[in-house]
């Protein structure tokens, strides 16, 4: 109990020794050892890895998993050590939506071929980022993530001692100091103050050797922070391997895909057929719908005349401008250039949607969508 006592309180003297130096420290009425510049390059190496490196792990957790709530349930379970529940990507899911949509609407369609084509290509995107992923979890985030919570803990753990050390260290300076003031002083009493001088002396002895012996390990484990930042470099390459892996993957994927849709798309939109894809891009939106010139037709049964054939009627004619370029699918079309003025008008039993145009000795169909009617 005594020995209870007495460690308690030589504990507390020691607390306070230290509480007070550092104060006094703070406040300028103490000095202070100063370590090496070496040593401090070293230190601030340590932190600027430290920081880095968090920031490092915590947006590439974020470029995997975007998810906060994901990110959370991921390190609760990771807290547990449980095993994390196996998760399907969001490619993945899209992928099963338009399968079972093109079972839905039936994959002999042309819409539930192109969803089934798209879909399968989706879930091998998926794949290939849950390979991803995995990967990078395991080559990349594990290491930076073993860094912090073992390596940088236990540099930590040893300059807090070093710490306490020159604080120690300079405490003991501090005395020493004192009581040699004292016995300067002090004549009459001078075999009083030499004890308390050669106590200063031995305690100061044992804090330089404590701090000394400290300050050693804390540099080992500092200066192999450089062995850190070789193993991070090749962490790095894994990752960046993986990434360019992936990309390619994902890149092969499309280009697939993009053959298998062009194939079908030609199938479905042969030449003169109205694809919507086909159509050219304009900054303006077509007029929804336009007047058109129309003669009535005394046989509603009469064969669709080829304009080309057809004389220019006396009556009924009106200028156009053409909204867009448009380029003539075959020989009964005109085709058209942006901004040019053309003459258009109806004959009896053409498609609403068309009109014919005549530009000097040429003329042919041209769509009412690419028009603006003058007069």
């Amino acid at each position: 109990m005594d020995f209870s006592v007495k460690k308690l309180a030589s504990g507390a003297g020691v607390f306070f020794s230290r509480a007070v130096q550092f104060t006094q420290e703070n406040l300028g009425q103490a000095e202070k050892t100063e370590l090496d510049a070496h040593f401090e390059n070293l230190l601030t190496r340590a932190d600027n890895t430290k920081n880095w490196t968090e920031k490092i792990l915590h947006q590439t957790e974020v470029l995997l998993q975007p998810s906060p709530s994901a990110r959370v349930e991921e390190f609760l379970y990771e807290k547990l050590d449980r095993k994390a529940p196996s998760r399907v990507t969001t490619a993945e899911l899209l992928g099963q939506y338009m399968t079972e949509a093109a079972n839905d609407f039936g994959s002999s369609t042309p819409y539930g071929q192109t969803l089934m084509k798209v879909g399968e290509t989706q879930k091998h995107l998926g794949t290939a980022e849950r390979d991803f992923i995995h990967s990078s979890a395991i080559n990349f985030l594990t290491p930076l993530r073993n860094f912090l919570e073992g390596d940088w803990k236990t540099i930590s753990k040893e300059r807090r001692i070093l710490q306490n050390r020159r604080l120690d260290l300079d405490a003991c300076k501090a005395r020493l100091k004192k009581a040699k003031a004292a016995e300067a002083k002090a004549t009459l009493e001078g075999d009083l103050w030499s004890d308390e001088v050669d106590k200063a002396e031995h305690e100061l002895r044992v804090a330089q050797t404590e701090f000394d012996r400290q300050a050693e390990v804390t540099r080992l484990l500092l200066e192999a922070i450089s062995s850190t930042h070789v193993n991070h470099l090749r962490c790095l390459h894994e990752f960046a391997e993986a990434q360019a892996t992936y990309f390619a993957q994902s890149y092969q994927y499309m280009v697939d895909l993009q053959k298998q849709l062009g194939s079908s798309r030609a199938e479905l939109f042969p030449v003169g057929n109205t694809d919507p894809a086909s159509q050219p891009l304009s900054t303006s939106t077509p007029p929804a719908t336009l007047p058109v010139l129309q003669v009535a037709s005394s046989n509603p049964g009469e064969a669709t005349l080829n304009p080309v054939e057809v004389a220019l009627p006396v009556s009924g004619t009106r200028k156009a401008r053409a909204l867009y370029d448009y380029e003539a699918a075959d020989s009964t079309e005109l085709a058209l250039s942006a901004d040019e003025l053309i003459t258009v008008y109806s004959l009896p039993g053409m498609d609403p949607d068309w009109l014919v145009g005549e530009r000097g000795n040429k003329k042919g169909k041209v769509p009412v969508t690419y028009l603006e009617l003058l007069s």
